[in-house]
C-alpha cells in the first residue's frame, strides 16, 4: 500500500516584493507640492511648536497639559512616521495595507483628539495658574487650534480619497 504525498510552498507577495530586484527606495518629489504634503509638513512643524511651548513649562503638574502633550507628542511622531511613507512611497511596497483607510483613520482620530487636546488646553491656560507660564500655554492653545484644522483638512483629502476608491 503506497501514497503520495504532494507538498506546495507558496511566497507571499509582501515577501516576494521585500526580496525582489528593487532593493532602492522611491523619492515622490511632487508629494511636498500638494496640499495634503503641506498641510502635513505643517502639521509637523506646528505640532512641535505646540509640544515644545508646553514642554517648556512645569506642565506636569497640571494634568490638563499632560494630556495636551499626550496627544502632540503621539500626533506629531505619527505624522512624521506617515510622512516617511508617503516621501518614500513605501506604500506601494506595502499594497496589503488599505492605506486610504488608514490614512483616514488616522487624519479622522486626529483632528478629533486634537480638538479635544486644543480645547482643553485653551480652557486650562489662566493667569492664577502660573502667570510665569501664561504665555508659552496661551501660545501652544492658539497651535493646538491650527495644527487641529490642518488635520481636518487632511481628514477631507484622505475621505474623498477613501470614498474613490470604496466606489470603483
Amino acid at each position: 500500500r503506497s501514497h503520495t504525498v504532494t507538498t506546495t510552498t507558496t511566497s507571499s507577495s509582501f515577501t516576494a516584493n521585500l526580496s525582489g530586484s528593487s532593493s532602492t527606495l522611491a523619492y515622490d518629489r511632487e508629494f511636498l507640492r500638494t496640499l495634503p504634503g503641506l498641510l502635513m509638513v505643517t502639521e509637523i512643524v506646528l505640532g512641535l511648536l505646540v509640544w515644545t511651548l508646553i514642554a517648556g513649562t512645569e506642565y506636569f503638574l497640571y494634568p490638563a497639559f499632560g494630556w495636551v502633550m499626550f496627544v502632540a507628542v503621539f500626533y506629531w511622531v505619527l505624522t512624521l512616521f506617515f510622512l516617511i511613507i508617503y516621501m518614500t512611497m513605501t506604500y506601494t511596497r506595502i499594497p496589503q495595507v488599505p492605506w486610504t483607510t488608514v490614512g483616514l483613520c488616522f487624519n479622522g482620530s486626529a483632528f478629533i483628539l486634537y480638538l479635544i487636546a486644543a480645547i482643553v488646553d485653551a480652557s486650562s491656560v489662566t493667569k492664577e495658574l502660573d502667570s510665569h507660564n501664561y504665555n508659552s500655554w496661551a501660545a501652544s492653545s492658539f497651535f493646538a487650534f491650527v495644527v487641529t484644522s490642518c488635520y481636518a483638512g487632511n481628514t477631507y483629502f484622505s475621505f474623498i480619497s477613501w470614498r474613490s476608491r470604496t466606489l470603483q
